[in-house]
């Protein structure tokens, strides 16, 4: 890859954003980081509490996850967000406009069990219904892959970097096509 990519993970709660980014980063030779860390003390009330966020709170949060990544262009970086909507997805490009989405995704089973086995998190289960009723895939339009969460989380990365060298792969055969 000639420009290091800044890679946005993504997908609902339970699907290993803060487990498989790092390893993502890692491999990249890129920092990570963590989209929690952006919210606001509001928010994460909120949804401990097993409220789910409103577009108003995640307004802010999505804005301080894109300047970061946005901070990072030309340099690369993985940062995780569930960036669920298209017009959060939105929001991340207007500041990182080169962006790249990994969408995480699985089996509902396998993320219900793997958010109920975590420690220490805010998210409750409670909430991943509304997660996955939030949720809109990438589109065709948007730069961007999806990888499966079974596996080890290692597999995952695995899988993740491979896409991504994929993804680099179509993109420079589509610019080449455009020129001539």
């Amino acid at each position: 890859m000639s420009t290091p990519h800044v890679v946005v993970v993504m997908g609902v709660a339970g699907t290993g954003k803060t487990t498989v980014g790092p390893l993502l980063a890692e491999a990249l030779g890129v920092p990570y980081a963590e989209g929690d860390d952006f919210h606001p003390p509001a928010n994460i009330a909120k949804m401990s509490s097993g409220t789910p966020l409103d577009d108003d709170d995640r307004w802010p949060w999505l804005d301080a996850i894109g300047e970061w990544a946005h901070g990072r262009a030309g340099l690369g970086g993985v940062v995780s967000s569930s960036a669920l909507k298209r017009s959060y997805r939105d929001r991340l490009r207007a500041a990182a406009p080169h962006a790249v989405f990994l969408h995480l995704t699985g089996d509902r089973v396998l993320i219900e069990r793997r958010m109920s086995e975590r420690t220490g998190h805010f998210m409750p289960t409670a909430l991943l219904d509304s997660q996955f009723a939030t949720l809109q895939p990438l589109g065709q339009d948007e730069a961007g892959f999806a990888v499966d969460v079974s596996g080890t989380p290692e597999e995952i990365a695995a899988r993740a970097v491979t896409a991504l060298h994929g993804h680099d792969r179509d993109r420079d055969r589509d610019r080449t096509e455009s020129q001539t």
